[in-house]
């Protein structure tokens, strides 16, 4: 399991420790060998790209990806996943995989959300390594050769390591900065602090996330849960290419919710505590005004700590429920069962595929 307090490895590092669970350095050699020998000399990448209104970006990003794929001689395919774009995005890709076959378009039939995308195309992907990545740039196709060394030397997952942020606003810098440390403290799955979903992702590891079923997906913390040995490339996040992010303050804290949720129950055991602390103020207090009435005679209230007490109540168990509704609402998701997409087709050389 990824830890984020653990070292990352530098790109030309010849001897990379692992960033999961803590193990000796013989066990964790034997079955990095142990991996070297399964893995193929031949692998199939699949580039895995969620696109929603991204027309300007499709070329730019061709062009900026493939040379560095056919540089490596690396047979590969570029997964698309349409996300419902209102735009000419659909059309576009149409275009680029009526030109070179190595494309593939999964269209889904309405806009369900990036994770649900990166799902699809992780279904529908046939590698034997998956590299998730953005079509905005910000994520460097040049560590592409950094992650398969790794690979290559038995890691099952390695990931890219946001060491330089100049590009995002400073505000974005430090809600991630802290939604990273709330988690990591909340949850007993640990992730990797400020790393997103590019990464490489080994068949096995892959097969493993194939069968996780939940509707509300937090992709960073289930490439963490399922395991295995992964370690972290660094690398500095350009600017974006083209476009503008689809994320806004409401999205992203949304998707911060939906991590926590997820992933930890420990709002539902703070409001129990808390609810436990108030109880004890409350009959400590009714013990002092008891005993300040049998001394001192009668007390006449005052209306004002009264009002703050009602108010400050009344506000706890709001915040109590709604933390309750968060858990409530998610399950009621889950237990309906609806499926995490919907495909409208699978498009290869511009001929849809059942």
């Amino acid at each position: 399991m990824p830890d984020s307090t653990l070292p990352v490895a530098p790109q030309s590092a010849s001897a990379p420790q692992s960033a999961s669970a803590p193990k000796s350095s013989s066990a964790l050699e034997r079955q990095l060998a142990a991996q070297r020998a399964r893995r193929p000399a031949d692998p199939l990448l699949s580039l895995v790209v969620p696109v929603f209104n991204e027309e300007e970006s499709i070329e730019l990003f061709l062009t900026a990806v493939e040379p560095f794929l056919e540089r490596a001689g690396l047979r590969f395919e570029i997964v698309f996943v349409n996300d419902g774009s209102r735009d000419d995005t659909l059309s576009r890709l149409l275009d680029s995989s009526r030109r070179d076959a190595r494309i593939r378009v999964v269209n889904l039939s309405r806009n369900f959300g990036k994770e649900a995308a990166l799902t699809a195309g992780i279904d529908h992907a046939r590698g034997d390594i998956l590299i998730p990545i953005d079509i905005d740039l910000q994520d460097p196709p040049d560590l592409f050769g950094p992650f398969i060394e790794r690979w290559r030397e038995g890691y099952d997952i390695v990931y890219g390591v946001r060491e330089l942020r100049a590009w995002d606003t400073m505000s974005k810098r430090l809600s991630a900065s802290w939604f990273y440390w709330v988690f990591n403290r909340m949850s007993p799955v640990r992730i990797p602090t400020n790393v997103g979903d590019f990464r490489l992702v080994d068949r096995r590891a892959v097969e493993v996330l194939r069968q996780l079923p939940e509707r509300n997906r937090f992709m960073k913390g289930l490439f963490a849960w399922v395991g295995f040995n992964a370690i972290g490339v660094p690398y500095e996040r350009p600017q974006r290419a083209a476009g503008s992010s689809k994320f806004n303050l409401w999205r992203l804290w949304n998707f911060a919710l939906d991590g926590v949720v997820s992933f930890s129950t420990v709002p539902l055991r703070a409001s129990f505590y808390g609810g436990l602390v108030i109880a004890a103020i409350a009959v400590l207090y009714a013990l002092f005004i008891i005993g300040r009435v049998l001394i001192f005679g009668i007390d006449t209230p005052g209306y004002a700590s009264l009002l703050i007490a009602v108010l400050g109540m009344g506000a706890i168990q709001l915040v109590s429920i709604g933390i309750i509704g968060e858990y409530l609402g998610r399950l009621f998701l889950e237990v309906k069962g609806r499926p995490i997409y919907v495909v409208e087709g699978v498009y290869e050389e511009d001929k849809p595929k059942a």
